[in-house]
Order: C-alpha cells, then structure tokens, then sequence
C-alpha cells in the first residue's frame, strides 16, 4: 500500500476504535466501511481482522458467563466456522465489487436494526433448533463481507437476553469468528505475512481510539451519539453500494 492509502487506513481504524469505544458497536462494522473505500474489501478484511479480535478479547473475561455462554451457543459458534470457510472461499472467485455491495447492504440493515430494535421475542422452543442455520449462515456472511453482526444481532435480541448475556454471547461470537478468520485469510492466501504483520499494526491505532471512545462516552449522552454514529454507518453502507 502507498502512503497516502496507509494514511486512510490507520485513520479508518482510528475512527472504527472511537465507535466502538464510545457505543461498544462491533468494530468490524465500523472499520470495514472506511476500509473498503479506501482500500478495497478483500484488503480491508484482512487488515481489520486482528484489531477486531483484539478489541473484544479483553471483554471475554470482564464481562462474565463465559462458560454458560458458550454451553448455551455452542451449537451457533461451531456452526460459523464452516460457514466462515464457504463464505472465504466464495470470496477467492466472487467479483469484488458484488461483494463490496454485500457488505453495504448489511451495514445498512445492521444500522436500521440497532436504531428501531423491534422487539420480536424468539419462542423459547425455537432458540436452539436455529442455532445451527443462524451460525452457518452469520460465518458464511462474515467470510464473504468480513461483518459478523448479521445474523447474530437479530438472534441474539430475539432471546431478551440481559445486557452482560447479550454483549458476552456476541463477543464470543465475534472473537471466535475473527481467530478462524485470521487463520482461513492466511490459509487462502487472502492474507499474506506482511498483511498479517500489518494487521498486528493496526491495532495501535484502533486500541488508540477505543481509548477516545471510552473517554468520550462519558461526556456525550450515548443514545445520541449512537444514533448519529448509526446514520453515519447506514450513509456509508449506501455509499458501497452505489460508488
């Protein structure tokens, strides 16, 4: 990458930690946006995966009900690593430019759904029967756009999980998802050494922003600045599409 498009990814990432740090919204999400403009989406997937996991992992522990979690979703998290693999795969040969348009199409109903959340509780007897679709079909996504919020959100709200249940069972989710992403990118060749190695950097300036984030949550009430944060994401997500 030449400088100027190293410039645009380290302040993509920048921006990506303070979202994440000031709303707690998945920062892939945030990040592949500014990314795939700048760099292209097989680039920019690649580049975020480690600051992704990185940003999550310290929650893993801090959070609690690590273990009910994953006994609970186990069926959801096993069932994403092969959908990860197809969805890598199908990323090899799918024209970029449709996959570009994927993943703006998510990003705007991520950004729709977090602002209106209807409430539509999941019958208590569907939970675990969906579990193995649901995951197949977020790792699948998550191969091929590198967002892993849909379907997980959606399903995840649909239990009326408390908030420390919530954010555990989609950190994991997450943090799962970006591991077995780092390691099918390398094993495709989507991601080279010097990629890896680029990936480990950025987590200097996305760990920098979640430190602003984190600052700024307490001076800006969060449900407005969420909500601008939403509408940014939904525009760019309009902006993938139609560039």
């Amino acid at each position: 990458m030449d400088p100027v498009s190293l410039s645009l990814a380290a302040v993509g990432l920048f921006i990506a930690g303070v979202l994440k740090g000031a709303t707690g919204l998945g920062y892939s999400s945030c990040a592949l946006p500014f990314l795939a403009a700048a760099l292209g989406l097989k680039t920019a997937i690649a580049l975020v995966v480690i600051p992704a996991m990185i940003s999550n992992l310290t929650l893993l522990w801090s959070t609690g009900h690590f273990r009910q979690t994953v006994q609970r979703f186990a069926l959801f998290y096993a069932a994403m690593l092969p959908g990860i693999a197809i969805g890598l795969y199908a990323l090899t040969w799918v024209n970029p430019r449709s996959a570009e348009m994927v993943l703006g199409a998510l990003i705007i109903i991520y950004s729709l759904y977090s602002i209106l959340r209807p409430i539509a509780l999941l019958p208590a007897g569907l939970e675990r029967p969906l579990q193995t679709p649901a995951g197949m079909l977020n790792g699948f996504l998550t191969g091929l756009t590198g967002s892993q919020v849909m379907p997980l959100l959606p399903y995840m709200l649909s239990l009326g999980l408390g908030r420390a249940e919530l954010v555990q069972a989609t950190n994991i989710a997450v943090t799962l998802a970006s591991g077995f992403m780092a390691i099918g990118l390398l094993g495709s060749g989507l991601m080279t050494l010097p990629g890896l190695g680029a990936s480990i950097l950025a987590i200097v300036p996305a760990m920098a922003g979640v430190m602003l984030g984190t600052r700024l949550r307490r001076l800006i009430p969060e449900g407005r600045f969420k909500l601008v944060v939403l509408v940014v994401l939904g525009l760019l997500g309009v902006g993938l599409i139609v560039r």
